[in-house]
């Protein structure tokens, strides 16, 4: 690891065109899951000016049956949770209003090819939602075990959208975007080089003393979130360096799920296997395994097993076991990269690591993914049933598997 270097990472708002089509996928994940907990959904959503479309497969008791017929009252359900979503967010605009934005739903049934290569049939378990590679990683760069660049991105903007709902920053709208950069000493971040934020804002922000009102609410945005001892005057700010963004959100870009997945993840620290989160159910591994990975990752630091470190799984369609596990603590593991990867597979309450095995242990059959969409799927609260991934309670069952 080099001794000093400069490291950034980036967030975006949940008014952002890709993160609203995400949190409308995962409202439609929640919806479905709440009404049959082994539903299967694959929807994406693409958002532009006045206009929401979602498209993919599901199927679940109570939703669609195979012949793609709605169960009563479920597609107007849908359409619901899309505008309350939007209404969440706060657009009430003329290029984009929860209210009146034109909606095409266009969910059919799940493939009868995939179904059969999934779903546990006698005495073959279930299998893989698709193949692919899922990673996760933790660090001590901060209490929850984040990059810190990527906490501190996503707690800008975060800190922004509360203000903004609370109507403390009334001069601010939906759409916004953060970027920080730290210096590193060895593996601990010691200043803050740059901070970048530009964000939507009412008309007149772009100049004169609102304009001096809007930069001087960012920073103290910034000085609320990051640690003083961070911060100098050599700081350098970039606050809505474009001048004018007045016109954001689907109006002023598309929107599609699934383009934030660094932002989503760990903000470029880690590897990351391609495959995004939203609109899926648990049984697709491209977001059980990669939760499962970040819970292995983060109980293996907090266990003092290692300062860093990146998990890696692997699977194939229709197949339960995983083809592969690989840790690399980075040469800061106090006992072997091997040790650790045979210590996860002593633990029975993990399941094999299978889809299944990770869905009971995590308890991830719950409609709780809408919370993910924003700001992050990690590095937040276990609270109640929301980010189980978070929590750190398999520290004691992993000392005593290397012990």
């Amino acid at each position: 690891m080099r001794s000093s270097y400069l490291f950034t990472s980036e967030s975006v708002s949940e008014g952002h065109p890709d993160k609203v089509a995400d949190q409308i996928s995962d409202a439609i994940v929640d919806l479905f899951l709440s009404k049959d907990p082994e539903a299967r959904i694959a929807c994406e959503t693409l958002t532009t000016t006045q206009l929401v479309v979602l498209a993919g497969e599901i199927r679940g008791k109570g939703i669609m049956d195979e012949a793609g017929n709605w169960a009563p009252g479920v597609k107007d359900e849908v359409e619901k949770a899309v505008r309350d979503t939007v209404k969440r967010i706060g657009y009430e605009q003329d290029g984009f209003h929860w209210e009146s934005f034109r909606f095409e739903n266009n969910l059919h049934p799940q493939s009868a090819h995939i179904a059969q290569g999934v779903d546990a049939s006698g005495n073959k378990d279930e299998g893989a939602g698709d193949q692919g590679i899922m990673f996760g990683y933790a660090a001590n760069d901060t209490p929850d075990l984040m990059p810190a660049t990527l906490y501190y991105s996503h707690k800008i903007l975060e800190q922004m959208a509360a203000d903004r709902h609370s109507g403390k920053a009334p001069f601010l709208e939906p759409d916004a975007k953060s970027q920080v950069t730290l210096r590193y000493e060895g593996s601990k971040p010691v200043a803050a080089t740059a901070i970048v934020v530009s964000t939507q804002h009412g008309k007149g922000y772009d100049e004169g003393e609102k304009e001096a009102e809007l930069h001087a609410y960012v920073k103290s945005v910034v000085a609320d979130v990051i640690p003083a001892a961070l911060l100098s005057d050599e700081t350098v700010y970039h606050i809505n360096p474009t001048g004018s963004f007045e016109i954001g959100g689907p109006d002023g870009d598309a929107g599609v799920t699934g383009r934030k997945i660094i932002v989503d993840t760990y903000g470029g620290a880690s590897p990351h296997g391609g495959g995004a989160f939203s609109g899926k159910d648990p049984t697709k591994v491209d977001r059980s395994a990669a939760y499962i990975t970040r819970y292995l990752a983060k109980n293996i630091v907090a266990a003092g097993l290692a300062q860093r470190v990146t998990i890696q799984l692997a699977y194939a369609i229709g197949v339960s076991k995983p083809l592969s596990l690989y840790v690399d603590t980075h040469g800061t593991g106090t006992v072997g990269d091997d040790v650790i990867e045979a210590a996860i597979g002593k633990i029975e309450k993990l399941g094999g690591l299978t889809p299944r095995g990770i869905r009971t242990h995590l308890g991830l059959n719950k409609p709780i993914y809408q919370k993910t969409a924003a700001y992050g799927h990690f590095g937040r609260k276990a609270e109640g049933d929301f980010f189980p991934w978070e929590r750190t309670d398999l520290v004691d069952d992993l000392k005593a598997a290397v012990a």
